[in-house]
């Protein structure tokens, strides 16, 4: 999930047939209108804009669904995208998945706001292998903490460190050819946020009432087939504390036979990179682009697929 406006998703929300049917049951669980207090919102990873996302994902999933005349074979949901995977799944009721991303985006604000205040995440592109071993190597020597967030393709990553690291970081990253994009704060998928994993188990997560899935996810944290309701329950939990690896959840569905690739949700990353594009037919369906025509071949369908983590 990248930074969610209203500008670019209000319009969709109150014009697809699909988010048109959704928004009320959203509604009912929040208690409040989600449409006007995502137009209100002025942060654009705040709760509204969250359950906002999850509710275009699903409907852009069911959009292709139905467009493309196409059963996914297996699904999954990078990062945020695990969200409205699990509920495309058969695994949660929609309405459930809202609860569940509503209290999940709580917890998180009400972690962040007391704990590692002083941990961002920044992204980086173009990071040769070997540099960038030796960049990590100095960070060791001279106690600099640093953490991968999140593995994106060939020299593409996202590494949380201390915001006082932050400018040498970015200077490093520079003079070995690379270069840094955005910084996340909170950041999010380090082993230092055992803190908000228990309280996510507490508050959210073991209460959920998930059931074994109708499709096989596969985890975004290393690929690993999915199928029971445990294991989804075990996917949310590790959400926290492990790093997401695209390129693994890629090879286990090419391992699959999968050769197509549907992105539905609003996404400037996880479909556009090359070990996404070089591997897979990848079909963007997202609020601005109407999905293709079908093809034959063997299909996957990601619930969401988006810049931030």
């Amino acid at each position: 999930m990248g930074p969610t406006r209203f500008r670019e998703l209000g319009r969709f929300l109150l014009l697809d047939s699909h988010a048109k049917k959704l928004l009320p049951v959203a509604d009912d669980v929040l208690g409040h209108s989600l449409f006007e207090a995502f137009r209100e919102s002025e942060d654009e990873y705040a709760p509204a804009a969250q359950v906002a996302f999850m509710v275009v994902c699903t409907a852009l999933a069911e959009r292709a669904r139905e467009d493309l005349g196409i059963e996914p074979a297996v699904c999954t949901g990078p990062s945020f995208g695990e969200k409205p995977a699990i509920g495309f799944s058969g695994a949660l009721d929609f309405a459930d998945a809202v609860r569940m991303t509503a209290a999940l985006a709580r917890c998180t604000a009400q972690y962040f706001a007391r704990e590692h205040r002083d941990v961002v995440t920044q992204s980086f592109v173009r990071a040769p292998a070997a540099p960038l071993r030796e960049l990590f190597a100095g960070m060791d020597a001279r106690g600099a903490w640093h953490e991968v967030a999140c593995r994106l393709d060939e020299g593409f990553q996202m590494v949380s460190v201390r915001e006082d690291e932050l400018g040498a970081f970015q200077g490093e990253l520079r003079s070995i050819g690379a270069l840094p994009l955005y910084v996340m704060r909170p950041p999010m998928h380090s082993s230092l946020f055992t803190g908000l994993r228990e309280l996510a188990a507490r508050e959210v997560i073991d209460a959920l009432p998930l059931r074994d899935p109708l499709l096989p996810l596969i985890a975004d944290q290393d690929g690993t087939e999915l199928t029971t309701a445990a294991g989804l329950r075990q996917m949310l939990l590790d959400h926290f504390v492990r790093p997401v690896d695209w390129p693994a959840t890629l090879d286990a569905l090419r391992a699959r036979g999968i050769e197509r690739l549907v992105i539905a949700g609003p996404d400037a990353l996880f479909g556009r990179v090359e070990s996404a594009t070089s591997r897979f037919e990848v079909v963007p369906v997202s609020p601005e682009r109407t999905p293709r025509a079908p093809s034959t071949r063997p299909a996957t369908a990601t619930a969401t697929a988006a810049a931030g983590v």
